[in-house]
């Protein structure tokens, strides 16, 4: 994968959006998406999810839900034609970084292709594609919108290609976020805080990367950014990561103390021979441009140690 600097942020022009599109269609269906789709439909959207599977999370409980391939061209066409909407989500693929290394070419043929086939069934419709940190070679501490891209691994060169394939319609607003995390009780892959807190809980010992960073990032900010994002107008590209660099072996020992259960079950071992081997080094964002935003004024991100606190408690 070549390596480029991201589509700077720009206004569409003659752009005159409502506060929030009135029909919109996700694709994708897991954790993420759901809340986009919760936080969309209080705001009084009409909402679709769509993906293979019917989603299973509590927020996704009331939302219409229509059943996709989203490697099919015809399928992704059928879908557009038959909900109309005024603006889309794609949340689509697989985001298990692990899984994506073993299987480089479903992720690739799904994070690209998808974003292939909704790209040639927009027309001219915004679209808003949640992208990931991982298209960085995390050898710097944190990347800001105007760094290099040079994914070192699966996952992060399947979402570089998908960004690329949105963008080039210039209706394209790429959202990259850094570590998702919140409270998720249910669904096939707990994130970080959720796993962490059911193995001390069990009294489990944890082995945790003491060679491995992020800006986590709570998931209810990243659905706050989406859904004021997605009626601003604007494309190109965007970074949200949380205010606070942590290493997860720090993280995962505020999980503990706040847990009450001895900290000393996190074991740090390098990331290599761990799930986390393929991961960047830092796998840190923090934006350029945010700040400047007007209609993210009121969306600043929590810090992860706070909301930890607030979860747990």
């Amino acid at each position: 994968m070549s390596d480029l600097r991201s589509s700077p942020l720009v206004l569409r022009p003659g752009t005159a959006a409502p506060a929030v599109p009135g029909r919109i269609l996700i694709l994708g269906s897991g954790y993420l998406a759901g809340h986009i789709a919760a936080r969309l439909t209080r705001l009084g959207a009409e909402t679709v999810l769509s993906s293979r599977r019917a989603p299973v999370l509590p927020e996704s409980r009331g939302v219409r839900w229509k059943q996709i391939d989203v490697t099919s061209g015809p399928q992704v066409a059928a879908l557009m034609d038959a909900v109309e909407p005024d603006a889309v989500v794609a949340v689509h693929g697989p985001s298990d970084i692990t899984w994506c290394e073993s299987h480089p070419e479903e992720a690739y043929a799904t994070h690209h292709g998808g974003a292939r086939n909704i790209a040639a069934a927009l027309d001219g419709r915004p679209v808003l594609l949640v992208s990931t940190d991982n298209v960085f070679s995390g050898e710097d501490e944190s990347y800001g919108e105007s760094a290099q891209t040079f994914p070192v691994n699966a996952y992060g060169r399947a979402k570089l290609a998908a960004e690329r394939e949105l963008l080039d319609t210039s209706s394209a607003l790429v959202l990259r976020v850094s570590l998702v995390y919140g409270w998720e009780d249910r669904g096939p892959r707990p994130n970080f805080l959720t796993s962490v807190v059911r193995s001390l809980m069990r009294k489990e010992q944890l082995r945790i990367p003491d060679d491995h960073w992020n800006t986590p990032v709570h998931v209810e900010d990243v659905a706050a950014w989406a859904t004021t994002l997605m009626s601003s107008g604007r494309t190109g590209t965007l970074h949200l990561g949380g205010p606070r660099r942590i290493g997860r072996v720090d993280w995962a020992r505020h999980i503990a103390e706040q847990l009450g259960v001895d900290p000393m079950l996190i074991v740090p071992t390098p990331r290599i021979g761990t799930a986390y081997a393929c991961r960047p080094r830092n796998a840190c964002l923090h934006s350029e441009v945010a700040a400047q935003l007007p209609e993210l004024q009121h969306h600043r991100p929590a810090d992860v140690l706070e909301t930890t606190h607030a979860l747990i408690s």
